[in-house]
């Protein structure tokens, strides 16, 4: 099936929440639990979804994920639950990487091995580790991986 990768535009707010919020709940499960679940009504605005550049991915004229990035960083990667590992995160992720000068770089939680393989089957490479608290929950505890890819030219 073909993916489209196409700019957000306001009428695709409620297919982004859905999206969000159930793969939210499986990564959080995979790292620091789901007591650090905030739905993305709660936490787009406060995380800078708009801040940037925002794509959605469409299969079959329905929107089936999502992918932001900002001043050469992905800040946010999601995919509906029903479509993982059919290609719609490589696709939204090389989508970006197209267009990046000199490279890009985001953050995975630890545990979140789905996310990691992801971006270092493409070409990202862990340059930090570090342990802190995940940003808006002071207390909830989190370790994260930043990765980086480079572009030469």
């Amino acid at each position: 099936m073909t993916i489209r990768i196409r700019p957000y535009a306001s009428h695709d707010w409620d297919f982004l929440a859905h999206i969000h919020d159930r793969a939210r709940l499986d990564e959080l499960r995979l790292s620091v639990g789901l007591n650090a679940f905030r739905t993305l009504a709660q936490t787009a605005q406060g995380e800078g979804l708009f801040d940037g550049q925002l794509y959605v991915a469409e299969q079959d004229e329905r929107i089936v994920g999502f992918i932001a990035a900002d001043e050469g960083e992905i800040t946010w990667l999601y995919v509906d639950p029903d479509h993982y590992r059919q290609g719609v995160g490589r696709a939204l992720l090389r989508h970006v990487l197209i267009t990046a000068k000199g490279g890009m770089s985001t953050s995975v939680l630890d545990g979140n091995d789905p996310a990691l393989q992801l971006y270092l089957s493409e070409g990202f490479k862990i340059i930090e580790t570090r342990e802190g608290t995940l940003q808006g929950l002071d207390g909830v505890r989190a370790r994260g991986h930043i990765l980086a890819r480079r572009f030469s030219f």
